[in-house]
């Protein structure tokens, strides 16, 4: 494996992550770069290899569940992990200027923003303040998957959840020029993945670019 550096190509950043999210999951972490020597090497510039776009939820804290330290992640993090302008910034920063090989769309089961979005269509009635906000985006999911029209009884929470991953990884090369082209170019990859909050473990779900072997 090389050197943890934004010199990674994408497979070898995703690799990078399943590598510490093996530990993580069998309790051997072993928690590097968050020593004092690390951060004085970082105090002057950050050379992430990853951009993680997660959930806010407080149990799927990025560089805990991959095993890693200061200055290995980027990390911007939403409700329900839902798009918006600062969002698309944010990442552009991250594969534009910073130049990071990989985006990771991180998701999670018993997610709450899905959750409230399947109270929303079940009684009928959206939520006030901007949660509501967060509710209409993660219903895109819902129409892009064609859940729209169904029961919503009958709707598996963590099966939307899985699909609102899916959905926003195309979204983001959608939406943005940036990302599109670098996917295109091959220097970065967009990857959908989904973690249990029990068993602690990452699977991949969705990938835009290239993952072959680094």
């Amino acid at each position: 494996m090389p050197p943890v550096t934004s010199a990674m190509t994408p497979a070898q950043a995703w690799q990078t992550l399943l590598d510490g999210n093996a530990r993580f999951v069998e309790g051997r972490a072993t928690r590097p770069h968050q020593d004092p020597g690390r951060r004085a090497e970082t105090a002057q510039a950050q050379r992430p290899f990853a951009l993680v776009f997660g959930c806010m939820d407080s149990r799927v804290a990025a560089e805990l569940v991959f095993d890693r330290g200061i200055g290995d992640l980027a990390v911007v993090r939403t409700a329900g992990h839902v798009v918006d302008a600062g969002v698309l910034g944010s990442l552009e920063f991250g594969v534009a200027v910073l130049e990071i090989p990989l985006v990771v769309v991180l998701g999670h089961d018993r997610c709450g923003a899905v959750a409230a979005t399947l109270r929303a269509h079940t009684s009928g009635r959206m939520p006030g303040g901007y949660l509501r906000e967060i509710v209409e985006k993660v219903t895109a999911s819902m129409v892009t998957a064609g859940r729209i029209g169904t029961v919503p009884a009958e709707i598996d929470a963590d099966l939307l959840t899985e699909e609102h991953i899916r959905h926003t990884v195309h979204l983001l090369g959608e939406r943005s020029v940036v990302l599109a082209e670098r996917v295109a170019s091959g220097e970065c990859a967009i990857v959908g993945a989904g973690y249990r909050l029990e068993q602690g473990q990452v699977r991949l779900l969705e990938a835009v670019g290239t993952l072959g072997a680094g």
